[in-house]
């Protein structure tokens, strides 16, 4: 099993571990609601970019795990990954026009950045592009981890609970070290990646 292949059955997972207590607590909360709609609809979408570009399967994790490290990952991405949902659910607070503004802002933001970076850069590769710097890519060099912590980041707003900002801070940490280690990568693969580098931010346009 690849770790793709993992992580799409932590989606069904996590499909499965809102849907479940949401339909036992009923789905009258506004909050709630809303909150469904973005992160259900998120993992019902990583499930079918696999249909939709097959070279997925061909770029993106594509290291073998164990029957451990699949557990771990169901669990982490699969379980964990529903932290704010349910936190939402406990919520009683009804939520207010500016927070779902704002949620629905950095997820529609957030998803689009992440896509459009994910398929630019795999149908580059593809046609043999080697470094890609245009397009999605030309000002960050990571925008597809900004896109992600955007996206993670609405969840944790539309929950409602400063506990939900575990999963982006999680997810950052967990990115950090890819972040850094792609840096080194590209440095020695590409000439023109000082270039690249030079004129372009790291993660947060204006800040790094």
């Amino acid at each position: 099993m690849t770790q793709l292949q993992a992580i799409n059955i932590a989606k069904v997972t996590t499909i499965v571990a809102l849907l479940v207590p949401a339909l036992v607590l009923g789905l009258e909360s506004e909050r709630v609601a809303i909150y469904l709609a973005l992160h259900i609809s998120y993992c019902l979408w990583w499930l079918l970019e696999e249909v939709l570009f097959p070279w997925r399967t061909t770029q993106l994790f594509t290291e073998v795990v164990g029957p451990p490290q699949a557990v771990a990952v169901v669990l982490y991405v699969g379980v964990f990954y529903a932290l704010p949902g349910w936190l939402a659910m406990a919520n009683p607070v009804p939520i207010g026009p500016v927070t779902i503004a704002l949620g629905l802002s950095l997820y529609i933001f957030g998803s689009l950045l992440n896509t459009a970076a994910d398929v630019q850069k795999g149908t580059a590769k593809v046609l043999g592009a080697t470094l890609v710097a245009d397009g999605a890519w030309r000002r960050v060099r990571h925008v597809n981890y900004l896109g992600d912590l955007l996206r993670y980041s609405s969840f944790a707003v539309i929950a409602g609970s400063p506990w939900a900002w575990l999963l982006p801070a999680s997810v950052l940490a967990l990115y950090l070290p890819r972040m850094i280690g792609k840096e080194a990568s590209m440095a020695e693969r590409y000439p023109g990646f000082e270039a690249y580098r030079q004129s372009s931010w790291w993660l947060l346009p204006g800040l790094i």
